[in-house]
């Protein structure tokens, strides 16, 4: 498996116009999920819109479920269900989606449902991820180490460290891949260092939420390595609802 695992860093031309595609595809659904984000929809009919999106599109399928509303944002990784949408909760989501051609686009928003502005809570949840998610991308270039990237990523605050995303990074492609860098604390853990190489394609990834916190916040960005940093392949704005 490691040996097909490297066969897989480095991207191909071809792979990432394929991979363009999906994000494209990815982020029509998005596009929709967010044209219908009114209270009284379901978690469950929002999630469809992806997934019809991205059939619509050529796409395969989503890995898992994971969009969830209000309290359900606390702690990460509830499956998305019956619950209705409620006016001024956050809204979460991250896609796992299989795209066209099978290549992977791999990107989390938070909204605000309704047409309201977010509270001061809120407003940090949001302002703490969008952070951790541009230090940490400012780190990525060719011929830098994920265990650099590690010990130089951005440091949590304390109130939210204990449920802070194990993975800053992770390869993407056909799936979820290699390379893979974590907080610094968690290097000694047998992590496989990588050095990044030109058309790497990663997802940079951040959750923010304090432990018995009313909600949290999601945020992930894809982007491709080159020879003096990265360029993003997901381009759907971050904050839009947010005011």
């Amino acid at each position: 498996m490691a040996l097909a695992e490297d066969a897989r860093l480095v991207k191909s031309t071809d792979e990432i116009a394929a991979m363009r595609r999906a994000v494209a595809a990815c982020e029509d659904g998005v596009a929709k999920m967010r044209a219908a984000l009114w209270p009284g929809i379901t978690e469950n009919a929002l999630w469809s819109l992806l997934h019809q999106a991205n059939i619509e599109l050529g796409g395969e399928w989503i890995m898992t479920r994971l969009l969830a509303s209000g309290p359900r944002t606390n702690p990460w990784y509830q499956e998305c269900g019956f619950k209705v949408l409620e006016k001024g909760e956050i809204v979460c989501f991250d896609t796992d989606l299989v795209g066209p051609y099978g290549y992977v686009c791999d990107i989390s928003r938070a909204w605000i449902c309704g047409d309201v502005r977010p509270t001061g809570r809120q407003r940090e949840l949001l302002e703490v991820s969008r952070d951790q998610i541009e230090h940490n991308r400012e780190l990525l270039r060719a011929g830098t180490s994920t265990t650099d990237i590690s010990h130089a990523s951005f440091r949590m605050p304390a109130k939210f460290e204990d449920q802070q995303y194990l993975g800053l990074i992770h390869g993407v492609g056909l799936g979820d891949e290699h390379p893979v860098a974590v907080p610094a604390k968690f290097v000694h853990r047998g992590v496989k260092e990588t050095v990044l190489e030109p058309g790497m394609t990663v997802s940079i990834e951040s959750y923010v939420g304090e432990v018995g916190g009313a909600e949290g916040v999601k945020l992930e960005e894809q982007v491709l390595i080159t020879e003096t940093g990265s360029e993003p392949l997901s381009t759907y704005p971050i904050d839009e609802t947010w005011g």
